[in-house]
């Protein structure tokens, strides 16, 4: 399936339980929706536009650097907005609420289990190297692991008989304040949206100048500025 198609999930329900999972639809809806920005994590090495010196990646990457078999385009119930202040970015980070009542495009990428718990340990600042347990996330759809962010597994559905998990905070959007995301931040997304769901330019810098936490600060012209200087710098010469 091309990244572009939208596919649609199932319900949790259409899962076997007994059986661990041994892959899953890594469902990403911040800057590792741009394949270059989670080769980061695959591989331990850091994006140019980052702090060079902050946590996230680690130096030996993940056990398996193997580089996702498949990708695709989901959308998930739920909400994207920016809060909290990132180190690595100096700006507001990506959250997903599944409560609040909206869509969030993701790209998904298809995943080991070894691989996706240390994509998961970089981005909660821990020491990868450990397969997560999923039962909870999977068999309940939540798994909180820690009170930070990025410590909340979310398991919306399936798609393929493979489960569908993200991470996030374990609160709510209303209950802390937005942050403004940064320049380089948003290109990420920007990019990693574009590539999975084939959305223009306009499409994509409408919704994110939408979302809590960049409305307000970031227009829709603004953005789109930051994804055609992406789109320039990206293509051939």
């Amino acid at each position: 399936m091309a990244p572009h198609e939208i596919a649609v999930l199932r319900p949790r329900s259409a899962l076997d339980y007994t059986t661990a999972p041994d892959r899953v639809w890594y469902a990403t809806y911040g800057s590792n929706m741009d394949p270059d920005r989670l080769s980061g994590y695959l591989t331990g090495s850091g994006p140019a536009d980052a702090v060079p010196t902050a946590p996230g990646i680690s130096p030996g990457g993940c056990r398996d650097r193997t580089p996702p078999s498949r990708s695709l385009a989901l959308v998930l119930p739920g909400l994207l907005y920016f809060a909290t202040e990132s180190v690595i970015w100096t700006g507001g980070r990506a959250f997903y609420d599944p409560t609040a009542p909206a869509e969030t495009p993701v790209h998904a990428y298809l995943l080991t289990l070894s691989q996706f718990s240390d994509v998961a340990a970089q981005e909660m600042y821990r020491r990868a190297g450990t397969d997560l347990d999923l039962t909870e996330a999977v068999r309940t759809g939540r798994s909180r692991l820690g009170p930070g962010r990025y410590e909340t597994l979310i398991c919306p559905g399936i798609f393929d008989g493979v489960p569908v998990v993200t991470f996030t905070a374990p609160w709510r959007w209303r209950e802390i304040g937005g942050v403004p995301p940064s320049a380089a931040y948003l290109r990420h997304i920007g990019t990693g949206l574009r590539a999975a769901h084939e959305w223009s330019i306009g499409e994509t810098a409408g919704y994110l100048a939408s979302r809590p936490g960049a409305a307000g600060h970031w227009t829709p012209g603004r953005v789109a500025e930051l994804l055609s200087e992406e789109t320039d710098s990206r293509s051939p010469r």
